[in-house]
């Protein structure tokens, strides 16, 4: 695992726009898209460092589309192997 992208936005359908846009900026794959709670969706991505940077930066204009709102985002480049227990 090279990097770890992340984008949690409040609704499914923004968090769905957000993960076809980054799919189709970049060459990435999903790890999974975790429902916390409350209407927050947690979108979680792997790939190589520039291309999960790319992506989630296309993620976070996406959303808008969909009128959704976006919670927070991070890249975490070369995370601990740890990380992919967690995840």
């Amino acid at each position: 695992m090279k990097a770890i992208g992340l984008i949690e936005t409040r609704g499914l359908t923004a968090a769905i726009e957000a993960l076809d846009s980054m799919a189709k900026a970049a060459n990435i794959r999903l790890v999974d898209l975790k429902k916390v709670g409350s209407g927050l969706v947690t979108v979680i991505v792997e790939g190589d460092v520039s291309d999960v940077t790319a992506a989630v930066e296309v993620g976070k204009e996406a959303h808008l589309r969909t009128g959704g709102e976006l919670v927070s985002y991070n890249v975490i480049a070369r995370p601990h192997s740890e990380i992919a227990k967690i995840l």
